[in-house]
């Protein structure tokens, strides 16, 4: 692991970059160590997610901002409902640059929170330390309810992993800014998140080949993606990639499947057989629908 500099303002510009570098290149490689929680993580993101269920997450300051990057993307990335995601930040999602620090001491609407989550649905709760008052509340009230947590710190041994059905220690080393867990600490939540989110992506089939085939094309960028992802799928040309898109309301893996030869009924048939899966509806064969 790299040594990381206690005198970083007295070095040059140059190697003060540097040794952020490498600060965030061992911070990514501590997730490393995390590798088998992170899959029961995405293995129980996967399971909410596909019986109906909603996330939660929940983090203060900086820990907060990693959070609501990976949930805001759920949606667009996997075609997922966007209304299976919550973002319980503590002290609110900034809508300036204003992110008041004491928000993380608050816990008054911990129990709140909490209570809006149904039985089906699951935790995913950030600090860096670990013993983020607001994070170890709503820990506690999500336990309190029965309902599974996932936590992420950045100490080994932190309160919060201890409250957790599914912890993950992120143990990164001191930041080159002491306290200014952005750096250091939050491109290893950043990391681990990520990979969370997109193996829970895999997992429930709204990945094929690469692709993202669940992705919901609300855009001029977007419909040209899904195109491609029909033509290299399929081998079809570009405009029968688009006339089965447009035939199935720009809903990506009907359209594969249409692009196939099939009509729009059977394709979604197919679909429901195959748990919404493509890889066995485009198996030799699977395409009957006898």
């Amino acid at each position: 692991m790299a040594t990381i500099p206690t005198h970083i303002d007295a070095l040059p510009s140059d190697a003060a970059l540097g040794a952020m570098l490498d600060s965030h290149i061992a911070a990514a490689e501590a997730v490393r160590s995390a590798l088998p929680a992170l899959e029961k993580a995405a293995q129980q993101v996967a399971e909410t997610l596909s019986r109906g269920g909603t996330l939660t997450y929940a983090a203060a300051g900086s820990s907060g901002l990693m959070a609501l990057s990976d949930a805001s993307e759920l949606a667009g990335t996997f075609g997922t409902a966007p209304s299976q995601t919550r973002i319980a930040m503590a002290g609110g999602v900034p809508v300036d640059a204003d992110m008041p620090g004491d928000t993380e001491d608050a816990t008054d609407q911990t129990e709140a929170i909490a209570a809006t989550m149904g039985p089906q649905d699951t935790a995913i709760i950030l600090s860096a330390s670990g013993t983020t008052p607001y994070a170890l509340a709503m820990a506690q009230a999500v336990r309190h309810r029965g309902l599974p947590v996932i936590a992420i710190a950045n100490v080994a041994q932190a309160p919060l992993l201890d409250l957790a059905d599914i912890a993950i220690p992120l143990p990164t080393a001191p930041e080159v800014i002491e306290g200014s867990t952005r750096l250091g600490a939050g491109t290893a939540q950043k990391v681990a998140l990520n990979m969370i989110s997109t193996l829970a992506g895999i997992l429930m089939g709204h990945v094929h080949d690469g692709l993202m085939v669940n992705l919901r094309p609300d855009n001029i960028k977007l419909r040209a993606r899904a195109a491609t992802i029909v033509t290299r799928i399929t081998g079809v040309s570009q405009a029968q990639a688009e006339a089965a898109l447009e035939a199935t309301d720009y809903d990506t893996k009907p359209a594969v499947l249409v692009a196939t030869g099939i009509s729009v009924a059977d394709a979604r048939r197919l679909l429901a057989r195959h748990d919404n899966r493509l890889r066995p509806c485009l198996e030799r064969g699977a395409a009957s629908t006898n």
